[in-house]
């Protein structure tokens, strides 16, 4: 008579278990983060209605960022967040999905991303907690200082606070105290915008690796973390959200301003325009090229496999179909085209027409013969075998020797047109690097060509990832765009053959596609992005046997 007991209680004993589970997982987080917008909302309206003197139990009342004067603060010191302060988006999400992506793997992303219902429901301690673990666990130190060296910069300018910059920028110290992980937001901080001091929540490692969780000192409160580092004297001025926390952290200093929701909804004046930029931003790395909040990123992985076999038809089509019916069908497709200007239509010395691109992706080449409409040769500097084995027009791999690459370069022109790209990398930015003068010395007949790309999705280039997907990740855009502007050819008088040295005429053709681009132009050379970007030089070891 026990058997049939004991097999009854214990499925009794799961069930309560469970229901136990789902009540304090669910029902007193629901019950928790309810309760913070019910407070939130009376502590808003109360302030808005009474005086800040009307209750000691109140948060107190503190003028918009907006009213800060600016006028003689090089003495004073400045403390403020990154979360929700200096940064317009009011969620991190996205900066611990970049590093996900970009950092780690595309696997990471997708649990980050199943992750965000859950997000909702906790409070903002446990919330941090969930997204460093699953970002962080097992991710190398290595990688997350690359990501934030090279992709976390963009996204942070772009979301900059302006009114909240404009305060921080006219002291002379500046303080940033965030819960945000501290290796996500120092760099970017110290580099651009010149911060003294970053106090963050610092994460536990085991040897190179991040294990997911914070250190023994646990996420780092903010309003202590100010008393720890300035004692009974606080800053002269702090700058915060309407929130509780951050009313705690700039209660303590001589002056309060805070990023109201009034305040950021003044229109284009919140947001930081790109000639504003502290420092200008030329070079940044990573595949997605738009913010990945929850919606946008569950958008992305709905697309991927659509996208995927979209690049394949467009792969297939440009390398194996004739150009006008590669045009046609690419087009169709989604990628958007546009010509503007005509080739000469022959050499007058005999020899080929020296084309000279801007560099946007690996497949400037292939476009401007798509748009030609004839066969090129394209001289590179580091290909992936994989590039050179699916690309449809010749490709001849250069070896940095300027004599041997310039016999390379005078026996091609001898067969046919060239195109070559002098800046030698690619430049995401509306910014042209150093031109190689090697190009000038080689040909007198020297037409330049305006080329510029657009995407919403992934990036078509990489300084740190895999090569031979350049080309896959472009075509995978739901409709990428292509500009091709063919400009006249270079008079004869400006060029060698008319006494100029080759690097005046580099230096006229740089400014010259700069101004049809609309385009800025620098002295930044391959070496310097490659440095910056992934701390090499660029340079694609070739192994294979030389005949």
């Amino acid at each position: 008579m026990t058997a049939p007991v004991k097999t009854t209680m214990f499925p009794m004993v799961l069930l309560k278990l469970v229901d136990w589970l789902l009540y304090q997982f669910l029902g007193n987080s629901c019950y928790r983060a309810a309760m913070k917008v019910i407070n939130h909302g009376i502590f808003l309206k109360n302030t808005c209605i009474k005086s800040p003197s009307s209750s000691p139990h109140q948060i107190p009342f503190y003028p918009s960022v907006t009213k800060c004067n600016l006028h003689g603060r090089k003495s004073q010191t400045l403390v403020c967040d990154i979360h929700g302060c200096l940064l317009r988006s009011q969620s991190f999400f996205p900066y611990f999905m970049l590093v996900a992506f970009e950092g780690g793997c595309i696997l990471r992303a997708f649990l980050l991303l199943l992750s965000s219902p859950v997000l909702l429901v906790l409070d903002d301690e446990l919330k941090m907690r969930v997204m460093i673990f699953i970002t962080f666990c097992g991710l190398r130190m290595e990688d997350m200082d690359g990501v934030s060296r090279a992709v976390l910069p963009k996204f942070y300018l772009e979301n900059l606070n302006f009114h909240a910059f404009v305060v921080l920028d006219s002291v002379g110290s500046k303080v940033v105290i965030t819960s945000v992980p501290r290796v996500m937001v120092e760099g970017f901080l110290k580099e651009y915008l010149s911060v003294d001091s970053v106090k963050g929540t610092e994460l536990h490692t085991i040897g190179h690796y991040f294990t997911g969780l914070v250190s023994n000192s646990g996420l780092l409160i903010k309003h202590r973390a100010l008393k720890d580092l300035f004692g009974e004297k606080g800053p002269d001025i702090g700058i915060g959200t309407s929130s509780l926390h951050d009313h705690l952290l700039i209660s303590l200093c001589k002056e309060a301003y805070v990023i109201n929701k009034e305040g950021s909804k003044i229109g284009a004046n919140s947001v930081m325009p790109r000639e504003k930029y502290p420092k200008p931003l030329v070079f940044h790395d990573g595949r997605l090229a738009f913010l990945p909040t929850p919606f946008a990123t569950l958008v992305m992985f709905m697309w991927i496999p659509i996208g995927f076999v979209l690049a394949i038809f467009r792969l297939f089509v440009g390398i194996c179909l004739p150009y006008k019916m590669a045009i046609f069908l690419g087009t169709s497709s989604g990628v958007n085209l546009r010509i503007k200007g005509c080739a000469p239509l022959k050499s007058q010395n005999g020899k080929g027409v020296l084309y000279v691109c801007t560099h946007r992706t690996l497949l400037d080449p292939v476009f401007l013969s798509t748009s030609l409409g004839k066969p090129l040769t394209a001289v590179t500097y580091s290909l992936s075998q994989m590039s050179e084995i699916i690309a449809p027009i010749k490709t001849v791999r250069l070896t940095r020797d300027r004599k041997q690459d310039g016999e390379t370069m005078q026996k091609l022109l001898s067969e046919g047109d060239l195109v070559v790209c002098p800046e030698g990398t690619t430049c995401r930015e509306p910014y042209l690097l150093r031109f190689s003068s090697l190009f000038a010395e080689l040909a007198d007949e020297i037409v330049p060509v305006a080329i510029n790309t657009n995407v919403t999705m992934f990036y078509g280039t990489t300084a740190s990832g895999l090569k031979c997907l350049d080309p896959i990740f472009f075509l995978m855009n739901p409709r990428p765009t292509y500009r091709v502007q063919i400009l006249g050819m270079v008079p004869k008088e400006l060029t060698c053959a008319g006494g100029k040295s080759s690097h005046e005429v580099a230096n006229y053709i740089q400014r010259q596609l700069a101004h049809a681009l609309g385009f800025e132009c620098t002295t930044l050379t391959r070496r310097d992005k490659y440095m910056m970007l992934a701390g090499n030089e660029g340079v694609i070891q070739d192994n294979r046997k030389q005949p």
